[in-house]
């Protein structure tokens, strides 16, 4: 007697025979002959009684094939063979037809999932073979059944699913000090501790170029200016002691003399040990630009994940004011707006600035002239984004003016929005933790559940009831992956488990991370509360107020039930304002099919990301930053705020302080401006002029405009999905 079958996935089932009989009368109603029942009936009976145990599904259709030739029915027989053949081809040329995409480079939403990704490479093509047939051993083998059918139905998503099978964890804050102070082994060499500017930025790009090929997320630096500082001193120290050999003289006495700023002056003028540390000042400040202008270098050329993608990197600064550490963000700038290569503006890393109160953001603090300054490079090239520390959510109770490593007590942020800060087990802090894995709830999907009902009370308590199961089964599928991550040896993540991850110190290769992992977060996400809104209300929360007290009832629901299952299963879960790219058109392409298309919901290629005010809603900048900025402390685990901005930014860095000030005003927690931004590819002529068609510079027509997608800068739309290109046609101007 059979009792068990064995899928094709590797999945046993209880043995069902009805299977059989029923396989048998398909191939029977294909037959002029029609269907016999009992005939079926007596075939699946003796192959039950002479079957094993536990037999494969390929086993037991070879046994109804040797019954079906043995009957009088050989007919069936022909009929239900060549039904085979056909499911298996048909198996086949599911993987056959995308991975021919693949090959011909078509532009289209498996290719074009990732932005920053050229899946037209060869390394993005084995990358994407590998992704796309990942994905479905995940869902076979690693995901419970609730989890599988949320997931197949369009309501929940499962962030970088490919690399769910290596145990990686999502993103970390490097912790550079420790990286730079202690050395470390990377690859087959072992860095010894840097001694200089150069040194230091050099092992900087190292450290985010191994770290990102150890893990499934983005590498920030959450200070660059305090951890680079001391190797602008000792930089000023090898310059005089470059004096020293030259005229013979002891100058060890203006080894550690004050300097109020590292500026470049003439020396013509000066005499005795004054020259001597301006002419020392000056070289400093060459190499200090030059490291940093390598190291923006560095980060867009060097590649990771098998050659494929340059690291997706961040780095926050601005709030260290001493002249050291003043450099190393002056000459950020400077190089940043000074572009790369042919005066290109460089995608990376996401630059974010820290804008803290009595620091650098009034014109009494110390750090203002580099704050104007930041707002200039904005003007231009887009970054710096802006961090508030002065958020209320984004403060320390630890955080002292005078305390020189006060950094420790700032929040970071990844570029595209990823924020960790609060734990429950250990030091509230964003360096050397990050998120470990994030998916995403559908809350347009939930509410197109709820529509059928007649009131708004009635919907509402549908959707309430769907997004409490919704978050439940998030929960579980983030803890079920969560059990699956600690089993990861430290030995597979050699830099990440020896130098950047906290409490990893005695960590032994052989070691569980189990340990330690549960440093990090874990993030809900949710999409589309607009779309959400219109479900439920008839309007977003851009343009009712009603739409915006429901919106924000949603979201506090939301962070009250993630609060609950971090005491549950002892985790930090967070919400998340999602960074949507490849998603925000999936979801919108299942809920077209599934329920039509609906005005303002599914009548357009994507969902809006999170909490965002649609992008075609014309609307003032203050009033888009009064309608979101209350969601900015209710998903701790990230969010963003964009400004659209008309005209030529380059003239009118005002624009980018005023927003700031908006941000200031209404308590958000970390924003962006967007404006318009022409390159020729050809000779990297940049303008602002709208629906250019040719370069001014060269007639060139290959041009392209330069956008941020979800938080980070893409160099050419033309690796966009169509999701995004639609949302990209569809943004106006908040005046």
């Amino acid at each position: 007697m059979i009792h068990s079958v064995l899928k094709r996935d590797g999945r046993t089932v209880s043995f069902d025979i009805s299977k059989i009989e029923e396989a048998i009368c398909k191939a029977m109603g294909h037959s002029s002959h029609g269907v016999d029942f009992k005939l079926a009936n007596d075939i699946a009976s003796r192959i039950n009684s002479k079957g094993n145990k536990i037999m494969s599904v390929e086993a037991i259709q070879d046994l109804v094939e040797i019954e079906l030739m043995k009957s009088s029915r050989k007919d069936v027989a022909k009929l239900y063979i060549s039904y085979r053949n056909a499911r298996s081809v048909a198996r086949k040329a599911k993987t056959r037809e995308m991975f021919l995409e693949i090959i011909e480079a078509k532009s289209n939403d498996i290719t074009r999932e990732n932005a920053n990704m050229n899946a037209d490479t060869p390394a993005g093509m084995m990358m994407k073979f590998a992704s796309e047939t990942t994905k479905p051993f995940v869902d076979d083998y690693l995901v419970d059944e609730d989890i599988k059918s949320a997931v197949k139905n369009g309501f929940l998503h499962i962030h970088d699913k490919d690399y769910y099978p290596t145990k990686s964890l999502t993103c970390v804050q490097h912790p550079l000090d420790r990286i730079l102070g202690r050395g470390f082994m990377a690859g087959h060499a072992e860095s010894r501790p840097a001694k200089r500017i150069e040194t230091a930025s050099i092992q900087a790009c190292i450290s985010l170029e191994t770290a990102q090929n150890e893990m499934h997320g983005g590498q920030a630096i959450p200070a660059i200016d305090f951890y680079f500082a001391p190797y602008v001193r000792s930089t000023y120290i090898e310059e005089v002691k470059i004096l020293e050999r030259f005229t013979g003289d002891d100058y060890s006495s203006l080894y550690d003399v004050e300097i109020k700023d590292f500026l470049v002056k003439k020396c013509e003028n000066l005499v005795g040990n004054e020259k001597i540390v301006q002419h020392a000042v000056n070289r400093t400040v060459g190499r200090v630009h030059q490291a940093m202008e390598a190291f923006i270098h560095n980060m867009n050329t060097i590649h990771s994940r098998g050659g494929n993608q340059v690291v997706f990197s961040s780095v926050n600064y601005g709030t260290d004011i001493s002249a050291e550490g003043r450099c190393v963000i002056r000459e950020i700038l400077h190089s940043t707006y000074q572009g790369v290569g042919n005066n290109a503006t460089a995608i990376f890393p996401i630059q974010i600035w820290k804008k803290k109160r009595g620091v650098n953001y009034l014109p009494q603090d110390p750090n203002y002239d580099l704050y104007q300054l930041a707002a200039k490079v904005s003007a231009r090239r887009f970054f710096p984004n802006f961090l508030n520390l002065d958020a209320t959510f984004n403060q320390h109770e630890s955080w002292k003016a005078d305390d020189p490593l006060r950094y420790n007590y700032e929040v970071a942020t990844m570029g595209c929005r990823t924020r960790v800060f609060e734990n429950r087990f250990g030091e509230k802090t964003s360096i050397g933790r990050g998120n470990i894995s994030f998916s995403t709830i559908n809350i347009v999907g939930l509410a197109l559940e709820s529509m059928s009902e007649k009131t708004l009370k009635a919907r509402l308590e549908k959707f309430y009831k769907l997004l409490d199961d919704m978050i439940e089964i998030t929960a579980k599928q983030l803890h079920i992956r969560y059990s699956f991550q600690k089993t990861a040896l430290a030995k597979q993540f050699p830099l990440l488990m020896s130098s950047l991850w906290n409490n990893t110190e005695n960590l032994k290769g052989e070691d569980s991370i189990e340990s330690v992992i549960n440093q990090g977060t874990l993030g809900i996400g949710f999409i589309g509360l607009a779309e959400c809104l219109i479900a439920l209300t008839g309007q977003h929360h851009g343009e009712s107020e009603e739409a915006q007290k429901i919106g924000l009832e949603i979201v506090s629901k939301m962070k009250e039930r993630a609060d609950f299952y971090s005491d549950k299963y002892s985790h930090n879960y967070s919400v998340l304002a999602t960074p949507a790219e490849g998603l925000s058109g999936r979801f919108t392409a299942i809920d077209k099919k599934k329920y039509g298309e609906l005005k303002g919901i599914t009548d357009k290629e994507y969902y809006t990301n999170s909490n965002h005010v649609p992008v075609y809603y014309k609307c003032s900048a203050r009033h888009k930053a009064i309608i979101e900025s209350p969601y900015h402390e209710l998903t701790r685990g990230g969010h963003i705020f964009y400004v659209e901005i008309d005209g030529d930014a380059t003239h009118n860095p005002e624009a980018i302080l005023d927003i700031v000030d908006l941000m200031d005003e209404y308590n958000v927690g970390y924003g962006s401006i967007n404006h318009n931004r022409n390159r020729c590819m050809d000779c990297g002529h940049e303008n602002s002029i709208e629906n250019l068609e040719k370069c001014p510079k060269c007639e060139s027509e290959n041009l392209d405009k330069l956008q941020r997608i979800t938080g980070y800068l893409v160099g050419t739309t033309t690796r966009w999905n169509k999701a995004k290109l639609a949302e990209l046609s569809d943004r106006v101007i908040h005046s």
